[in-house]
């Protein structure tokens, strides 16, 4: 059995390690050339499309961030991002809270439904999500900052619920013995121990409403309202035959989300990982 075993895990290893740099070339391999054909022309690209500058051409760069739309786009994108993010986080750690530290009827029900909800993509509601707006006269940025938090709500209390579920009893009771009230337990004690599920579901509430694409074409009419990918779609159609400048404008478009991304990559892992073991 034992021999077994080892002949397996010397056979799948080089196998995982395989499947996993397959992965990682094809997620990476399109970002590195969207950056390397930023800093090509247009007529490198169309001579050698998987050629190396040569020579490299930083101006295109510097023509698509001198664009005054860009830094205003990017500032669209940070206020939904953070309102997102803010609302997501926020009603959903309560929400996690409740679910996860409180007995009352239907819990696990009201549970199942916001795991339901993990399975109900933007794409069927928008129509509808749509004319709710309209009818509420909800309009600009705010009109695409709370749907997506709406919509990051279930995995967020999916991620957070185990964190919160697994602080044991005991330490909720002797704060209590201490005088430490419910609320002030949650702010306290309960937010600071769930920190890393905390960044993980920040750092995917950021990255989503950063790429999203399809509800902010709906809502945002103005284009001085318009977030980073409806401004890349926009200088594609004022730029389509300058290929480089394209790929420059679109590097730097997904240049911040992913940053914050790496940057937030570990404690982002973290989370996930206590996640799957509550």
């Amino acid at each position: 059995m034992t021999t077994i075993s080892t002949s397996r895990s010397r056979w799948t290893s080089p196998l995982v390690y395989v499947v996993a740099l397959a992965v990682a070339g094809v997620t990476i391999a399109p970002i590195v050339y969207v950056i390397i054909g930023g800093f090509r022309t247009t007529g490198q690209i169309a001579a050698d499309p998987i050629g190396l500058p040569d020579p490299w051409v930083p101006g295109n760069y510097a023509d698509a961030a001198a664009t005054g739309t860009f830094w205003g786009q990017a500032a669209n994108s940070l206020i939904i991002a953070t309102v997102t993010t803010l609302l997501a986080v926020g009603f959903g750690a309560m929400a996690a809270f409740a679910l996860a530290r409180m007995e009352f009827r239907g819990r696990d029900g009201l549970y199942s439904f916001f795991v339901l909800g993990l399975l109900f993509p933007v794409a069927v509601a928008v129509l509808p999500l749509y004319l709710l707006l309209r009818n509420l006269d909800l309009t600009g940025l705010l009109a695409v900052a709370v749907p997506q938090a709406a919509f990051a709500l279930p995995v967020t209390i999916v991620i957070l619920r185990p964190f919160m579920r697994n602080v044991p009893g005991e330490l909720e009771d002797a704060a209590t013995i201490d005088g430490c009230g419910r609320m002030r337990f949650f702010w306290q004690i309960l937010l600071p121990l769930s920190r890393p599920a905390l960044v993980t579901v920040s750092v995917l509430a950021v990255v989503n409403s950063w790429n999203a694409f399809l509800l902010p074409l709906l809502v945002l009419g103005d284009p001085a309202e318009y977030t980073l990918p409806l401004g890349t779609a926009a200088f594609s159609s004022q730029y389509g035959s300058d290929t480089a400048r394209i790929l420059a404008f679109t590097a730097l478009s997904m240049l911040p989300a992913l940053l914050f991304f790496m940057l937030a990559e570990r404690k982002m892992v973290g989370g996930l990982a206590g996640s799957v073991k509550g």
